[in-house]
């Protein structure tokens, strides 16, 4: 008797448990739905008491020639390392690929051409938060009767810069002009992450993704864009992801390159395990199975393989900082190491590891020139300490869901896949998830036209149904 009644309260208070736990889950999921703005200061010393200058004034890239004497001067004094017979890209950059791109560097490459490119476009600067922040803004060159243009804040990442968007950039502001449809045509905002290219670096320690997407947040603000589109992959996916959490009300829709899921729950260590097996309980489909399978080799030894960057910069960038903003070709041979990986991972099986069957040298170079000049490489790799030194999984913003429209472009080279299912419960309101046809991590500079072409038809869904009005 007295068993069974004690086995009766422990039922109950084990149902109140219970029940508690639900009715606080779907009180604080209401009450959690947006990610508060940060307002830093990220300037240097004491905060002023005067108000901020909002000020926006032009700018555009300059190098004097004292800069470029030194640069050839570090050049031409380079050391090499013999590369291991036969080790392609397996070790990093091969330094006899690498003495051919310094090479070129040196005698071919047009520095003074490529700033005329880099400033062919409108490039501004204001002051958001204490520091200067750098951006280009591009307006179409015509716009069909009664059509107005569409905002679309376009973020980078590491070790990439605003310069990934300028193939693209013309096929959104002039969609017709390249035999696309300009049904939507586009206004196109890219700024540089604070402490990259030409965005001053915050003097003050924890800036981090909600950080910077609460300055683009003032930045589109304050550029008169009361309702806009954002794009982004690499760090621009985390940092457009946590402003669609900060201003859902003002994003009418999030397209992404690259999404990644940090909450990882118990479905999704089971469907690690059993989803090659039973792809359909998992809501994968076979593309999914393709990519991820089997999950040791493409998932954890690819991870382990590829992500010593990642810890090193995520605990002390500024050691092997040092060497790279010193040295001209150390820096060249830890970016290109990505753009060759990161676009397709069997280019490590190559001795030039791949790096012009996607790209021109001209390219490269001008991304890694944009680190160069502005000498952003430590405070670029700050970024990772900043988001990661929490742990993973500990951020609120990991634990929160968007409802912002959302379109994803999944590429079959990216270093990670996500399948939509693991998406879909971070992203609530997917309106639209492609499997690639071609193309790796650096989207916009290497598929230009597939990426334009994603953006578009996303947007045209999200617009025909007014899905922004229903959030």
């Amino acid at each position: 008797e007295f068993c069974s009644s004690l086995a009766d309260i422990m039922l109950l208070e084990v149902f109140l448990v219970l029940g508690t736990v639900i009715i606080y889950f779907l009180l604080s999921k209401k009450k959690e739905e947006t990610l508060p703005f940060k307002e830093g200061w990220w300037g240097k010393g004491q905060k002023p008491d005067t108000e901020e200058d909002t000020t926006v004034w032009p700018f555009k890239v300059e190098t004097t020639e004292e800069e470029l004497s030194d640069l050839f001067r570090r050049l031409d004094q380079a050391r090499f390392t013999e590369p291991l017979e036969n080790s392609c890209f397996h070790y990093g950059t091969n330094s006899m690929y690498l003495r051919k791109v310094i090479s070129y560097w040196k005698n071919q490459f047009n520095w003074k051409k490529q700033v005329e490119v880099l400033n062919k476009y409108p490039q501004f600067k204001t002051k958001i938060q204490g520091i200067d922040i750098h951006f280009v803004h591009v307006k179409p060159p015509r716009l069909p009767e009664g059509q107005s243009a569409k905002p679309l804040l376009m973020v980078h990442g590491w070790p990439g810069s605003f310069y990934e968007f300028y193939k693209i950039i013309p096929l959104l502001t002039d969609p017709a002009s390249h035999g696309l449809s300009d049904e939507h045509i586009f206004e196109v905002i890219c700024p540089s992450i604070p402490g990259y290219g030409f965005s001053e670096a915050p003097h003050k320690k924890d800036f981090n993704s909600v950080s910077a997407a609460s300055i683009f947040y003032e930045l589109m603000l304050r550029l008169g864009f009361n309702e806009f589109y954002a794009q982004g992959g690499d760090w621009g996916w985390l940092i457009c992801t946590n402003l669609a959490q900060i201003a859902p009300n003002h994003m009418k829709g999030l397209h992404l390159n690259l999404a990644s899921v940090t909450n990882m729950g118990f479905s999704h260590l089971l469907s690690i395990l059993l989803g090659r097996y039973l792809p359909g309980l998992f809501g994968f489909q076979d593309e999914d199975v393709r990519r991820m399978f089997p999950f040791l080799k493409e998932g954890l030894y690819r991870m382990l393989l590829e992500s010593g960057y990642a810890h090193i910069q995520a605990t002390k960038p500024d050691t092997v900082g040092c060497g790279l903003n010193d040295s001209p070709v150390g820096l060249a041979a830890y970016i290109l190491e990505k753009f060759s990986t990161w676009t397709d991972l069997e280019f490590r099986n190559l001795e030039d590891g791949g790096l012009e069957r996607k790209f021109n040298l001209d390219d490269l170079l001008t991304n890694i020139m944009i680190y160069w000049v502005s000498g952003c490489i430590v405070s670029s790799m700050r970024f990772y300490k900043e988001n990661l030194q929490k742990g993973i999984g500990t951020q609120k913003h990991e634990r929160l869901t968007v409802q912002v429209p959302t379109g994803i472009a999944s590429f079959p080279n990216e270093v990670m896949h996500t399948p939509q299912a693991w998406a879909q419960k971070k992203y609530t309101n997917i309106v639209s998830f492609h499997f690639m046809p071609r193309g790796g991590h650096f989207a916009a500079l290497e598929e230009p036209e597939l990426l334009a072409e994603d953006i578009l038809q996303f947007v045209g869904k999200v617009e025909k149904e007014q899905l922004w009005r229903k959030k």
